[in-house]
């Protein structure tokens, strides 16, 4: 993975942010008029403008932060931004500087949405009036040059100084973010930004949201080892019983465990990686079949069994009124998962429907309201994350080769007690 640029030195030179500002206008003013500038702006900025001017986008014009966001659609993206577990560490890290009062902390996806955002009542009040809230777009095509947008583009920390701002209405803003890199695979998921008025800027905070964003990369990095580790947990025993060659991979191609091959950090696996026969480019012709959290990859060989991998049998355990169950078995082996009463329910669902739910269907099923669509889409996307290969997509099913058995209490109306689903409602009393 390549590293980021560093980030941006300090925009003050001086110790009068006023007189600063003054230069900046000046050289704002002239470049938007196209008239001959004091002074060139920093190259990063002059490139942001470029591509803002090169768009049509003019400087005065309001900034087009999008259409309001249902809460439901917010909480989607922020389960599927892949940021969700390091927002405490964000907060944290740079609460010393949003506790004066002056300053907003703002966390944005990799599309540059804002999905989580703090501060005082009074400098949330004076974002609100920019549409600086959350589910806003602060893409730099959007909002113009911004620490948000532009940190996304430009791929490193950056600090945005009054003036420097493309859009003349955040002028009396400044603003330092930085990206949030993916560990697994290097692309940015995000951007952190500190936001205020341009009369609180430090020279520092740029660096310290950048330090905080590399710190939230280590969690995320570190989330990522823990993962491989309880896929190894699974996978050593298969392989123990293994007599070819074979590795068990996350959903990424990383590799948690290998038996009769060279070491391997990493494959790539294929766009579209499902139970079966599949090819992968490091390895060859592959058999896949689903682990949590993963897949195990055996390597086929022509003077083994010539066959596909078989018949996938998948069990949804519900005998067990306070503890279902899902077990699920390969020709390599079989390993286990305890569902959340959530997670059972629509895997309840799904063995119910082979032939597939829609997000609509399902909302109906679990809450009474197909209205609740975003909300189901957000459940199906941490389900189908443990759960790669065993739950598929559009619509949301088992694998069709698939032999489902769904085994039930014998007293029906002790089937997943705590549910409030209908569909769940009306099992227990079919």
């Amino acid at each position: 993975m390549t590293s980021p640029a560093a980030p941006e030195p300090a925009v003050l030179p001086g110790d009068d942010p006023r007189k600063y500002a003054e230069i900046l206008t000046a050289v704002y003013d002239a470049t938007m008029a196209g008239d001959k500038s004091p002074a060139r702006p920093r190259t990063l900025i002059g490139e942001s403008w470029e591509r803002l001017m090169s768009l049509g986008i003019s400087p005065d014009q309001q900034p087009d932060t999008g259409s309001p966001v249902a809460a439901g659609d917010l909480e989607m993206h922020r389960h599927e931004s892949g940021l969700t577990e390091v927002i405490d560490d964000l907060a944290r890290g740079l609460d010393t500087v949003i506790t004066d009062g002056d300053n907003i902390l703002v966390v944005a996806d990799r599309s540059g949405r804002v999905l989580w955002r703090s501060g005082s009542t009074q400098v949330l009040s004076k974002a609100d009036r920019l549409g600086f809230v959350e589910g806003a777009d602060w893409a730099e095509n959007s909002v113009g040059t911004n620490a948000i947008g532009t940190a996304l583009v430009s791929r490193r920390a950056v600090q945005i100084f009054s003036a420097e701002h493309y859009s003349r209405s955040h002028h009396p803003w400044t603003c330092a973010g930085a990206p949030i890199h993916d560990p697994r695979t290097g692309d940015v998921i995000g951007a952190v930004d500190v936001s205020g008025p341009a009369s609180t800027i430090h020279p520092t905070t740029v660096a310290l949201v950048d330090v905080v964003a590399k710190l939230a990369e280590s969690h995320l990095r570190e989330l990522h080892r823990r993962t491989l580790d309880r896929l190894r947990s699974v996978a050593a025993p298969m392989l123990a019983r293994m007599t070819g060659p074979a590795m068990a991979v996350d959903g990424h191609g990383w590799v948690a465990a290998v038996d009769s091959l060279a070491p391997h950090t990493r494959v790539l696996l294929p766009e579209t990686a499902a139970s079966g026969r599949m090819w992968v480019p490091a390895l060859g012709a592959c058999d896949l079949e689903p682990l949590p959290g993963g897949w195990l990859v055996r390597v086929f060989d022509d003077a083994s069994d010539p066959r596909d991998a078989g018949t996938t049998q998948i069990d949804v355990d519900l005998r067990d009124p306070l503890r279902p169950m899902l077990q699920v078995a390969g020709r390599a082996g079989a390993w286990t998962h305890e569902p959340t009463p959530r997670h059972a329910e629509i895997l309840y669902l799904l063995a119910t429907h082979r032939s597939g739910q829609t997000a609509p269907q399902m909302a109906e099923a679990l809450f009474g309201d197909d209205g609740k669509a975003i909300t189901v889409r957000a459940e199906m996307s941490r389900l189908r994350r443990q759960l790669a290969g065993i739950v598929l997509g559009n619509p949301y099913r088992y694998p069709e080769d698939a032999q489902v058995d769904l085994l039930l209490p014998v007293d029906r109306a002790r089937l997943l007690p705590q549910s409030t689903a209908p569909a769940i409602r009306r099992a227990r009393i079919a």
